[in-house]
């Protein structure tokens, strides 16, 4: 029960009561949120409904998995700014991948893509990068289709270039136009000559988006996808043990070839990491561009489809709510007291901090 008053304060769980007994009920957690909630987000509802969201606009060609990241230099502002910087990370990693491939000397296309931000590493440290799911060709102004085969069309080296030139230029607007904030060890930036600093720091570096092995399809892209949309910086398979003061949890090595070890930190580290990775209030995390975006996606994907000979996907879950979803993905009735069958009433906000009875802290 202590996890899951953890759960209630950061929101990723809430109290319920049964509507024919007096005891309150915690829910294993709030799977429906897209909070940071603990679970393992491919087992969500609302990750499916988001996956069906993606399969409506899905085509038979090959994907590419691009990830941009920025130096560790910049993580400082990036945190004391999350809402402008993070946006400015969609924004680099859009305009870049638009801009290029339109350039007939590479493909000469309007192509179609998915961002995804994460901000953590393995060890919930403090990682912001882009996740870019890109269709493998687009159309030219023509509407046919074109592709460059099962090679990426884009040069890593060209990217990289390109998204640091337009990230970087994001981030000296904000700073010129003193939109910027500086908190902790972000401090330091408040001074023009130690900012110019880091700028010149950042310039100097080589910044290392790439490409991973294509997708063969619509499937396997959809498959992919479900590790990346609603994950979060821990899943419950990872945390193997909890103590009155501490928490061990599984994460990988980098140093030491990517092996899995288990790392035991403070309760209260665990929850500084785990909020850090909390997003911005109403901050939207899964965007989609060009042909798969929603002004784009119902009359081009069509053509693209019928240019390539797809089928249309249908939704299994059109037009269902959540307990409808869940009752058909898990054959679980949300409504239905696991108790005496009772009827489930979700309780109001503020009597989500009640204090708590002596055995729910057992």
């Amino acid at each position: 029960m202590k996890k899951y008053l953890f759960l209630l304060l950061i929101g990723a769980a809430s109290l319920t009561a049964c509507g024919d007994d007096d005891d309150p009920v915690v829910p294993e957690l709030n799977k429906l949120t897209k909070v940071s909630c603990y679970k393992d987000g491919a087992s969500s509802p609302l990750f499916t409904a988001d996956i069906n969201y993606m399969n409506d606009g899905k085509i038979s060609s090959i994907s590419f998995h691009v990830v941009f990241t920025v130096p560790e230099e910049l993580n400082p502002i990036i945190y004391s700014n999350q809402k402008f910087l993070y946006t400015a990370l969609y924004h680099a990693a859009s305009d870049t991948l638009s801009e290029l491939a339109a350039d007939s000397k590479y493909l000469g296309t309007d192509i179609g893509y998915i961002c995804i931000l994460h901000t953590w590493g393995s060890t919930m440290n403090f990682h912001p990068h882009i996740h870019a799911i890109v269709l493998g060709g687009g159309l030219d102004v023509k509407n046919h289709w074109k592709d460059n085969g099962k090679d990426f069309f884009l040069p890593i080296k060209v990217i990289s270039k390109t998204f640091r030139g337009k990230y970087m230029a994001e981030l000296k607007q904000l700073w010129e136009n003193d939109r910027l904030e500086f908190h902790g060890s972000a401090a330091p930036y408040k001074n023009y000559y130690t900012f110019k600093e880091l700028l010149n720091t950042c310039y100097a570096k080589e910044w290392i988006p790439y490409c991973k092995k294509p997708f063969d399809g619509a499937e396997s892209v959809i498959r992919y996808l479900g590790k990346y949309t609603h994950r979060i910086a821990i899943s419950n398979y990872r945390i193997k043990d909890m103590t009155e003061s501490t928490v061990t949890f599984s994460a990988k090595d980098y140093k030491n070839q990517g092996l899995w070890k288990e790392i035991t930190i403070s309760g209260e580290e665990f929850i500084r990491r785990f909020l850090m990775h909390v997003p911005p209030k109403r901050f939207v995390r899964i965007r989609h561009y060009g042909l798969l975006s929603s002004r784009n996606k119902k009359k081009k994907i069509t053509l693209c489809r019928n240019i390539l000979g797809c089928k249309k996907y249908i939704s299994k879950l059109k037009d269902m709510d959540a307990p409808a979803i869940i009752r058909l993905l898990y054959n679980k009735d949300i409504c239905k007291c696991s108790s005496c069958g009772g009827k489930i009433i979700p309780l109001p906000t503020e009597q989500h901090f009640i204090k708590p009875k002596p055995h729910m802290l057992c």
